[in-house]
């Protein structure tokens, strides 16, 4: 920490003299002027380095599995803070050291992103950007909101959605590619991680689910992410969230992010805002540790919105954007001088980050508004009078004819006229691994999270002992067959209502199946079948205890086989309630409109159900065809009172008794067909499959075509996410 601290202080003389102190604006002021007639005068240092043209040069070795690249600088000041050779923190006596990892440089040549509106595809979020990133360095992109950061990193990644087009050319190590599986790892800017995990069984099932061969190498690849992100005091801890009081702080759970990216050991690491909700000293952790990783000889490109100025002394390479316009690209310190050259010198003791952002925010423009009214002691705001536009213009042509965008067009041509090093493919898990993988995942999430099925359990044991009070004492005779038909309804009916209270741990395997899937860890197939084979353990132990209370509170017919039959229909019934909650959560992926909609959806099949009405009552085409017919209540309803009567008979006086199907077929609808309960139960059973299909069609679909089936349902989606 005290190497950095230093080379913090070196940055921040070198910034405080950026520019003559006779150009330097008071540090009180809160708004920076552009001095007037500046605009093609540069400002003349007393006191800086020379600032020439930057030569580099990148030399690519294969030692192994490791590529070193170097960079030259002309100007010696920055020998020491660029080009990757900012000393990592001095790590503690047996400390094991992090393998080296073979980087990759990346190329992007006059890359342009647009994404469709009303006018097809007229918006332009990034436009004719240039830029490089090299092995073993940190490039970040910085920029004021909707500037096109995120979108720009994506575009390099590989990652955009369907309603975007390209133009341009990347290359990576001189290759005009796209990035192979395994061989870069992506973070987003919010990721979902599973509280009940510790960080060593997250990252190990991470890897299960993404590297092939033996569990040996797996364990290797986790223990090396650890080291790398220094997550080793907080390796056994659990990352808490979901059902948990307290977890791990923010920084160590975005570090636990970045880390299940590392396990496949990737040549370049895209991470969205790293410090998103950080504090200062998490922040600046996090950023050492990104430079330690960095030394390794991994690649790291990255966004972010604002720094301070230890975290800004860190970065190798900036590229600034404005509304999609490339404002800078080059090495850190020479982003001073180019505001300096352009009429916006950074004052002294201010972040430069903080300088670069106000210079080009066009929202500081209504603040700017409301100063120009008031008036302090000394006037200072009647004064602000910088337009955010022409600053922008500014910067823009001040960057175009500068020296630093020749040395980017330079290096952009170095580094594609020679292909290096080719990058294969990695091999990847298997499907049927990764439906292990995922059930036994599952299990043992369902099993610790008590929120997740034990407290369905006792919440469905509370509701069957409620219903089975209400109804006991019947006896088995003629007067009694409406109040059992009565209570088959109210235990069917109520128990797929408490179904939604599964919704949150639903949304939040959703949650954590998209974030899998953006980095194609896993699938929609495997994450149905595993989330299938984990669930069904939890639904037969709440459908065989609910059924055993109120089989025998009600006093129904004391037989074995029928018992066990019961049994199965109330288990196929959740099965498919579980299904349809599935289904709608995968269309919402919110819990309140999920809950609306199923409640909507429940109402209306109970109506249609047979019990208030029977179906052949029912009017209209609608009703009877095809709501009747898609609710599941029907059929297990239907099942269960043919397993009731339709071998019992009722005596009528003394000489003569009826069936109970002619019991109760003036009240219900039953078949007379003595197989009828199992084709109720077959038609459960394919329901339930229905179901999963069409879970399987919205998931596919959603998290494919954001942009459709997200931002036409859900009314909380962000619709400018993709900037």
């Amino acid at each position: 920490m005290e190497e950095i601290q230093s080379q913090s202080d070196n940055y921040r003389s070198s910034s405080s003299s950026a520019s003559s102190p006779a150009s330097r604006v008071p540090s009180s002021n809160f708004f920076y002027l552009r001095k007037p007639g500046s605009l093609r005068q540069p400002i003349s240092f007393e006191d800086s380095p020379d600032w020439g043209d930057t030569d580099v040069d990148a030399h690519v070795e294969e030692r192994g599995d490791s590529i070193d690249a170097t960079a030259t600088p002309a100007s010696p000041s920055l020998s020491k803070l660029n080009s990757g050779s900012l000393p990592s923190p001095p790590l503690p006596e047996g400390a094991v050291i992090t393998r080296k990892i073979a980087g990759a440089s990346i190329v992007w040549k006059d890359l342009t992103v647009t994404i469709k509106g009303k006018r097809k595809y007229s918006d332009r979020v990034v436009k004719s950007s240039n830029g490089y990133a090299l092995p073993g360095t940190m490039t970040v992109i910085m920029g004021p909101a909707k500037s096109g950061k995120s979108t720009l990193l994506r575009t390099l990644a590989g990652r955009l959605n369907d309603n975007t087009k390209i133009y341009g050319e990347i290359f990576v190590n001189g290759v005009k590619s796209r990035l192979p599986y395994g061989s870069y790892g992506y973070v987003e800017r919010e990721t979902t991680l599973i509280g009940s995990l510790t960080v060593r069984e997250f990252l190990y099932y991470s890897s299960l689910l993404q590297l092939p061969g033996f569990f040996c190498q797996k364990k290797s690849a986790v223990e090396d992410a650890i080291i790398a992100m220094s997550l080793g005091d907080y390796a056994n801890k659990l990352i808490g969230g979901h059902c948990y009081m307290k977890g791990l702080p923010k920084g160590e759970r975005r570090r636990v992010s970045i880390a299940r990216e590392l396990v496949t050991r990737p040549h370049i690491v895209f991470i969205d805002e790293p410090l998103y909700h950080l504090d200062s000293v998490s922040a600046l952790l996090m950023m050492v540790t990104l430079k330690k990783l960095a030394s390794t000889g991994c690649t790291l490109i990255f966004t972010i919105y604002q720094s301070s100025t230890e975290v800004f002394g860190l970065f190798d390479r900036i590229c600034l954007l404005s509304n999609g316009n490339t404002l800078f690209f080059g090495e850190t310190l020479s982003c001073l001088q180019h505001f300096s050259n352009a009429g916006f010198p950074c004052p002294i003791m201010q972040s430069p980050s903080d300088h670069f952002l106000r210079a080009i925010n066009t929202d500081f423009d209504r603040i700017i508004a409301m100063c120009k009214n008031w008036q302090d002691d000394q006037g200072d705001f009647s004064s602000v009078n910088m337009d955010t536009a022409v600053a922008i213009r500014t910067l823009e042509a001040t960057y175009i004819s500068s020296a630093d965008a020749a040395s980017v067009q330079t290096m952009i041509q170095r580094l594609t006229e020679k292909e290096g090093p080719f990058i294969k493919r990695k091999g990847k898990a298997s499907n049927a691994t990764r439906i292990v993988v995922l059930t036994w995942r599952s299990l043992l999430i369902m099993s610790r999270e008590w929120k997740y099925y034990w407290l369905r359990l006792i919440l469905y044991m509370i509701l069957t002992l409620c219903i089975g009070t209400v109804f006991s004492g019947l006896r088995h005779s003629l007067s009694s067959v409406m109040t059992r038909v009565a209570a088959v309804f109210v235990f069917i009916s109520f128990n797929s209502l408490l179904g939604f209270a599964g919704v949150p741990a639903l949304l939040k395997e959703i949650k954590i199946y998209g974030s899998e899937q953006s980095n194609r860890h896993s699938g929609a197939i495997v994450f149905l079948i595993g989330q299938l084979l984990a669930s069904i353990p939890f639904l037969f132990l709440i459908s065989i205890s609910s059924s055993l209370v109120f089989y025998f509170l009600v006093g129904l017919k004391d037989e074995f086989r029928l018992l066990m039959y019961f049994v199965l229909n109330f288990f196929m019934c959740l099965l498919v309630n579980e299904g349809l909650i599935l289904a709608v959560v995968s269309v919402w992926r919110d819990v309140y409109w999920s809950n609306l909609s199923l409640v909507s959806i429940h109402v209306i099949m109970m109506l249609s159900a047979g019990y208030f009405r029977t179906r052949n009552a029912l009017p209209g085409p609608v009703w009877v065809y095809p709501i009747s017919y898609i609710a599941f209540h029907t059929y297990s309803i239907q099942g269960l009172l043919e397993n009731e009567y339709l071998e019992t008979s009722f005596a009528v006086g003394q000489v003569r008794s009826i069936s109970g199907y002619q019991a109760i077929e003036s009240g219900y609808n039953i078949s007379l067909d003595s197989s009828a309960k199992w084709k109720n139960l077959l038609v459960l059973f394919l329901m339930a499959v229905a179901y999963r299909i069409l879970s399987f069609v919205f998931l596919q679909f959603g998290f494919r075509n954001n942009s459709s089936v997200c931002r036409v349902f859900r009314c909380n989606k962000n619709t400018n996410s993709a900037r």
